[in-house]
C-alpha cells in the first residue's frame, strides 16, 4: 500500500515530468533532461530547503544567547524555557521546523533519485505514462553526444564527489565549532561528523556515481552545486539578519 501511494503521488509523476523533457529537448538529450528535471524539483522544493537551512543558521547565531539563558536560569527551568520561547520568537526561528521540510523533501529526492536509477529509458516504460504525456521521437544516452548517460563516468563521479565536497565545506565553514579544549561526546561527536561530511560523504557520493550510471552522477553534480548555492544564498541573508559577520 505505502509503495503503491509512492509510486502514484511521486515516482510517477517524476517519471513523465523526465519523459516529457526527453520530448521537448532537441534532440532527446537524456542528460541534459536529467540536469532539468532536478533543477525544476529543486526550485519547487526551494521554499522548504531555504527555511530549513535558515533555521540551521540562525540556531547556530542564537548558541551564545540560549547558553547565557541557561546560566542565567539554571535553578528555574520553566523560566529559562519562556525566555528561550521568546528568543525564538524574535529571532523568527522554529526549531522543529525543519523537521517536517525534512520530511516533506525526503519522499520528491528519493523517487527523483530512484527514476534515475531504475529507468534506463533504452526503452520507455509505457504503463507508467500518462495520456497526456508526450512520447519521444528520439532518445539519446549520449549527454552532450560525448558521455552515456546509461553507462559509468570517471569524470562525472569524480566531478560529483568534488561538488559534494565543496558542498560540505561550505555548509560547515562559519558554523560554531567545538573549541580545542572541549571534551565533552557531544563535541567529539560533532568533530567526528563534520569530518565524514566533509571527507567520507564526497567518497561515498563519487563511489554510487561511479557504480551506478552517468545519470546518478549529473543528478548528484546538480543537486550539490544547487544546494552549494542555497548554502551561500543563506548565509548571507542569516549574516546581514542578524549583524553578523562569518568566519571561515
Amino acid at each position: 500500500m505505502i509503495s503503491a501511494f509512492f509510486h502514484t503521488a511521486f515516482y510517477n509523476p517524476i517519471y513523465n515530468a523526465l519523459v516529457a523533457l526527453v520530448a521537448f529537448i532537441p534532440g532527446g538529450d537524456v542528460g541534459i533532461a536529467v540536469i532539468v528535471l532536478t533543477i525544476i524539483i529543486r526550485v519547487v522544493l526551494l521554499p522548504f530547503s531555504l527555511s530549513t537551512a535558515r533555521t540551521q543558521r540562525a540556531m547556530k547565531f542564537l548558541e551564545p544567547r540560549i547558553k547565557e539563558l541557561k546560566e542565567k536560569h539554571k535553578n528555574n527551568k520553566e523560566q529559562e524555557a519562556l525566555e528561550t520561547l521568546a528568543l525564538y520568537r524574535e529571532a523568527r526561528v522554529n526549531p522543529f521546523a525543519g523537521i517536517l521540510t525534512v520530511f516533506i523533501q525526503i519522499p520528491v529526492l528519493l523517487a527523483l533519485y530512484w527514476v534515475f536509477l531504475y529507468e534506463p529509458f533504452s526503452t520507455l516504460d509505457t504503463a507508467r505514462l500518462y495520456f497526456f504525456t508526450p512520447i519521444p521521437h528520439t532518445v539519446s544516452l549520449e549527454f552532450l553526444g560525448i558521455i552515456s548517460v546509461a553507462s559509468k563516468s570517471i569524470f562525472l563521479a569524480v566531478l560529483a564527489g568534488f561538488t559534494q565536497f565543496l558542498q560540505a565545506r561550505l555548509a560547515l565553514s562559519g558554523m560554531t565549532q567545538p573549541a580545542a579544549n572541549e571534551k565533552s561526546m557531544q563535541g567529539d561527536f560533532q568533530k567526528v561528523m563534520n569530518m565524514q561530511l566533509k571527507y567520507v560523504f564526497p567518497f561515498i557520493i563519487g563511489t554510487i556515481s561511479y557504480t551506478t550510471s552517468s545519470a546518478i552522477a549529473l543528478y548528484f553534480i546538480t543537486t550539490n552545486i544547487a544546494g552549494a548555492l542555497q548554502e551561500w544564498h543563506v548565509r548571507h541573508r542569516v549574516h546581514a539578519e542578524f549583524g553578523q559577520v562569518s568566519g571561515s
